[in-house]
């Protein structure tokens, strides 16, 4: 089986975010549902509370959220919400960003045209890059 990668394009912008996984664990038992709701969206929060440690998960889609964020360079504010940004897995389980209307419409704004997503996490840590590219 050969695995075809997606054409290239032009890099419009690029974002990295780098979090402890701690710190999302405290939030999560801190503020629980009131915090989920707010940054993420139902896809993300039923996939998160479907694996055994879901702070891990959560951490990772916070750094995702961030890295997005700095790719559009306008961090999340009145351009962007916690909740525009929703990460899912494509068929080989490769991270996907899923953008809602406002997002999409800053994407095409900036001249991009898809977001490419990397993530990783340990028990300590979780970071993600973004890029924004022109195909």
């Amino acid at each position: 089986m050969s695995i075809v990668l997606p054409p290239g394009g032009v890099l419009i912008g690029l974002g990295c975010d780098l979090i402890e996984v701690e710190r999302i664990k405290g939030v999560l038992e801190r503020h629980g549902e009131r915090f989920l709701s707010r940054v993420f969206t139902e896809e993300e929060r039923a996939y998160c509370s479907s694996i055994k440690y879901p702070h891990k998960h959560y951490a990772a889609r916070w750094a995702a959220k961030e890295a997005v964020a700095k790719a559009f360079t306008t961090g999340i504010g009145p351009h962007l919400d916690w909740t525009s940004i929703s990460v899912y897995h494509g068929p080989r389980q490769e991270p996907l960003v899923r953008l809602d209307a406002k997002a999409d419409a800053l994407l095409r704004q900036v001249g991009a045209t898809h977001v490419w997503l990397s993530l990783s996490h340990i028990d300590s840590h979780a970071m993600a890059v973004a890029a924004l590219v022109k195909h």
